[in-house]
């Protein structure tokens, strides 16, 4: 039953045809979990606790830093080093007191995901990575819970609606469906990485509110069995359409995966997978230490050399191929990026024109900063 206060906090929603008071009410019984509060979580848990649901739960464990203020905009500069969760469920509060949040101030796994999500009607994932994206896909999938995907990546984001219920009793098509396996690591640069337009992550995240609204309300036509491409620089849009894989490993014919697995090892991301082309911060730190006679390459972009660096040689990635020349190849070199995805590329382009003594530093800077040297600037 809706209160006095919320038929005129909601009016221009009731007022809508094929929406009412049921639509509403609806909505207020509804909840609705959220993967992440970062740039696609963030408008998703705006518009969502603005549209009146009844209840809104946030899994994240990250703090604000300050390349988050150029998308996660209901953060602000005095919020950097903040718990983002916490922030959340607050911002929640000022702009909708009739909504409930409840926090998770952790890291979804395999290990609590299936109890968290069976609290829910619906999840929303705002997660910017392969792990979660397999591991929430496969709980929902368990769980019977209906998953509103979305994927951002410099200019362009995806948007669909897995897992729904359709009309005959069975589920539409699910993440597996449409990417049953992950691919190489190196080929998924993250936004760290790659960068994100800002505008791009409320864009899509609005989307992705748009149709979990829809799904809780009973209104129009999701994305179920379609993926909604949309490119930021010519506005363009273009839709796949997403059949059901009799061969799907988790919703097929034969299921070959009948419980939650290792989603770091299955998407080649465990340390135990990473080669002996690798070496920890603390490693090179040792080296560093001792005065060994080693090459220490920064393959990230020359602004970034700029904000924080460990006082390698800058070659830019997209500049390596035609800059071997300065590289000695009668000496170690240790690569090093952001993150390590980029150095892990420069390896191989290495690798392919003759370099044999290679080493990839696990965890970029970042590992660094956070083990070696805090007094380095986070980008």
């Amino acid at each position: 039953m809706l209160s006095k206060e919320e038929l005129v906090r909601y009016n221009r929603q009731i007022i809508l045809p094929n929406f009412g008071l049921e639509g509403q009410e609806r909505l207020k019984a509804s909840k609705v979990l959220i993967i992440g509060a970062g740039g696609l979580g963030i408008p998703n848990i705006s518009y969502l606790a603005a549209a009146g649901l009844g209840e809104i739960g946030i899994v994240e464990y990250d703090e604000i830093s300050l390349t988050n203020l150029q998308r996660q905009v209901i953060y602000s500069t005095e919020d950097i080093g903040k718990n983002k969760v916490a922030l959340a469920k607050e911002r929640i509060n000022q702009l909708n007191p009739n909504v409930k949040v409840k926090v998770f101030e952790t890291t979804i796994s395999a290990a609590n995901a299936m109890e968290i999500i069976s609290g829910f009607d619906l999840v929303v994932d705002g997660s910017d990575n392969l792990p979660t994206r397999y591991l929430v896909n496969d709980a929902c999938v368990f769980l019977d819970k209906p998953l509103v995907y979305a994927a951002i990546f410099r200019y362009e984001g995806q948007v669909s609606v897995f897992n729904q219920l359709q009309a005959d009793g069975s589920r539409g098509p699910n993440y597996r469906d449409l990417f049953p396996t992950p691919p190489p690591p190196h080929m998924v640069p993250s936004c760290n990485e790659g960068g994100v337009f800002g505008a791009l992550a409320g864009i899509i995240g609005a989307m992705q509110a748009n149709e979990a609204i829809k799904l809780l309300a009973g209104l129009g036509e999701t994305l179920s069995g379609r993926l909604l491409i949309y490119d930021s620089l010519d506005f363009t849009t273009r839709f796949l359409n997403i059949k059901k894989n009799p061969n799907n490993p988790i919703s097929g014919e034969n299921p070959s995966i009948t419980e939650l697995i290792d989603y770091e090892a299955f998407c080649g991301m465990k340390e135990s997978q990473v080669d002996n082309q690798s070496m920890t911060v603390h490693e090179l730190n040792q080296l560093l230490n001792s005065k060994n006679a080693l090459f220490l390459l920064d393959v990230r972009e020359p602004y970034e050399y700029e904000i924080a660096n460990l006082k390698g040689y800058n070659i830019p990635l997209a500049e390596l191929k035609s800059r071997l020349s300065e590289l000695p190849k009668s000496q170690a070199i240790v690569v090093h990026c952001k993150s390590g995805v980029r150095s892990e590329r420069a390896i191989q382009m290495l690798r392919e024109a003759g370099f044999t003594n290679l080493k990839n530093l696990k965890g970029g800077i970042l590992a660094w900063q956070k083990e070696i040297d805090n007094s380095l600037e986070l980008y």
